[in-house]
């Protein structure tokens, strides 16, 4: 099992707070029954309070957490535990997980003042839905940008719903077959929107994210709320 855990910080960390940082992700792996390896962790100030972050290599699978808190302290102490728990259950049978509605604070911006900030076009992976879905997992992530191989669409699974999963693509299509997670499918495609109109119909819904489809393209994008109470986008690249 790998000791070496890199730790970058952004915004005045102390270094009392950057060694306690260190110390709680290596208790977290300490007795995991898993080669764990590519330890970073990554605490970062916004206006909100601070988000913490961990990346890592769990028997060769990427896997991240992340918590909000208001101070150094609160965040170092929850990110240990959400760490140990997310090596457990990698190495382990995959479960489905509970979804219960709500999610980390965000920065106030006045009304009309939010705005795109960043955007990433990263290689979309073509796997089943039932892949997307234990990367979201994995990931620790709310909504999961893909490609399906079924339909050759781009489709998100994000965590909703009774069953704590769903599927929705850019074009609408029949179930998945074969499908070992509890999906629900979204009936409809997902709307064809410029990046403005998404702000607009996020912020209009106090939507935490946003699947649409490139009005020119197709492709699948994602509109997400940052930390800092802007919004980011994670768009499908040109076929």
């Amino acid at each position: 099992m790998s000791t070496d855990i890199a730790v970058v910080a952004f915004g005045g960390v102390s270094r009392e707070v950057l060694a306690e940082g260190r110390a709680r992700v290596a208790a977290a792996v300490q007795g995991a029954n898993a080669l764990v390896e590519a330890l970073k962790v990554r605490l970062s100030a916004t206006g909100a309070g601070v988000l913490a972050q961990v990346n890592a290599e769990v028997d060769g699978r990427r896997v991240r957490v992340q918590t909000a808190a208001p101070g150094f302290a609160e965040a170092v102490d929850g990110i240990g535990e959400r760490l140990r728990r997310r090596i457990a259950a990698v190495g382990g049978a995959w479960k489905p997980r509970a979804w219960t509605p709500g999610g980390s604070e965000e920065v106030s911006v006045p009304d009309g003042s939010r705005r795109i900030v960043r955007v990433k076009s990263p290689s979309l992976v073509w796997c089943s839905p039932d892949a997307a879905v234990r990367t979201l997992d994995a990931m620790d992530y709310d909504i999961h940008l893909f490609t399906d191989p079924a339909t050759e669409t781009d489709a998100v699974v994000y965590r909703t719903g009774p069953t704590g999963y769903r599927l929705a693509r850019t074009t609408a299509a029949a179930p998945p077959h074969r499908c070992a997670v509890p999906l629900t499918l979204h009936p409809r495609g997902a709307r064809r929107l410029t990046d403005d109109e998404a702000v607009a119909s996020a912020e209009a819904a106090e939507l935490p994210f946003l699947f649409y489809a490139d009005p020119v393209t197709g492709r699948g994008r994602v509109l997400y709320r940052r930390f800092d109470g802007h919004f980011g986008v994670i768009a499908g690249g040109r076929p």
